[in-house]
C-alpha cells in the first residue's frame, strides 16, 4: 500500500482488508486531480483515471467495484459478475476477488463488517444519504447477507464493526437550517452536533451525526474519524481531495474486501 493511504485501525477479523486512498500515489497531472484521482465524472483525463483505477486494483489484489453514487439510500449486493456503475450509495459483498468501493471528496465513507468476517459492506454518507438512512439500509443488508452466508445465524449489532473515513470536518461544514431539521426531526439529540452561525447557518459535525445513527441501532464498535482536524478533507489540503474547498476536485476511494 502507498504509505500515505489510510489503513483502518479496528478489530476486523482475519481475512477482512480495508483501505482509504488519499490524493497521493497516482498519475493525474492537473492540479485539481493530482495525483490519485479515481473519479471518472470530474473532468480529469480519462486515461489517467483508468491508470489510477488499474493501479488501485493491482495494489489491492482484487477488483474494486465503483458505484454511481446519487446521495440516496439504495444498497447493491455485489456478486462475482458485478460491474461498475450500479446506482447505489451502499454496497455489500460476500464474494472474494472484488472490493466494495465508495468514492468521496468531503462525504463520509463508512466501512462495515461483522466479527464472523463473512461479509463486508461500504456506504457513502453525505448529509442527504445519511438523513435518508443509507447507514441503516447498508447495515440491514450486511446482516441479511451474513445470515444467508451462515445458514441462518444472524449477527447482532454488538457483533458489527464500523470504521469512519475522512470527511469534511465540523469546523468547515456550513449548512442551512433544512439540513439541521432533517436530522433533528428524526433524532432530537442530533441538535448537539450543529453549532450556530450568523444568519441561520450552522456548522454540522458529520462524523458525530453518523456515530449517533449507528449507535441508535445498537452498534458499539465504531472506529476512525472522530471529527478532529487530521480527518478533515477541507483542512488537509495536501492529503485529501475536497469538493467544498476546491469546487473542481478529484475523488478518493474507501475499499473493503475479503482476502
Amino acid at each position: 500500500m502507498n504509505p500515505d493511504w489510510l489503513i483502518p485501525r479496528w478489530n476486523a477479523p482475519a481475512g477482512v482488508r480495508a483501505v482509504c486512498t488519499t490524493r497521493v500515489g497516482g498519475v493525474s497531472a492537473a492540479a485539481a486531480f493530482s495525483s490519485m484521482n479515481l473519479g471518472e465524472h470530474v473532468g480529469d483525463d480519462a486515461a489517467s483515471v483508468a491508470a489510477n483505477r488499474a493501479a488501485l486494483g493491482r495494489t489491492l489484489g482484487v477488483r474494486p467495484v465503483f458505484l454511481q453514487q446519487v446521495h440516496g439510500a439504495q444498497v447493491a449486493v455485489l456478486n462475482a459478475g458485478a460491474t461498475d456503475g450500479v446506482s447505489a450509495d451502499g454496497c455489500v459483498s460476500a464474494e472474494r476477488g472484488l472490493a466494495c468501493t465508495i468514492m468521496v471528496a468531503d462525504c463520509l465513507p463508512v466501512l462495515m463488517t461483522t466479527r464472523s468476517g463473512q461479509v463486508v459492506a461500504a456506504a457513502h454518507a453525505g448529509w442527504r444519504g445519511l438523513a435518508a438512512g443509507v447507514l441503516e439500509a447498508t447495515l440491514a443488508q450486511l446482516w441479511r447477507q451474513t445470515r444467508v452466508k451462515s445458514g441462518g445465524a444472524g449477527p447482532t449489532p454488538q457483533d458489527t464493526l464500523v470504521w469512519l473515513g475522512p470527511c469534511i470536518g465540523p469546523r468547515a461544514f456550513e449548512v442551512g437550517p433544512e439540513v439541521r431539521e432533517a436530522f433533528v426531526a428524526r433524532q432530537p439529540q442530533a441538535a448537539e452536533f450543529f453549532a450556530p452561525l450568523a444568519a441561520g447557518k450552522w456548522l454540522a459535525n458529520l462524523p458525530a451525526l453518523a456515530r449517533l445513527r449507528l449507535q441508535s441501532t445498537g452498534i458499539e464498535q465504531i472506529e476512525g474519524n472522530d471529527g478532529s482536524a487530521p480527518w478533515c478533507t477541507v483542512g488537509q489540503t495536501e492529503r485529501f481531495f475536497s469538493h467544498r474547498r476546491d469546487r473542481v476536485s478529484g475523488r478518493m476511494a474507501a475499499c473493503i474486501w475479503l482476502e
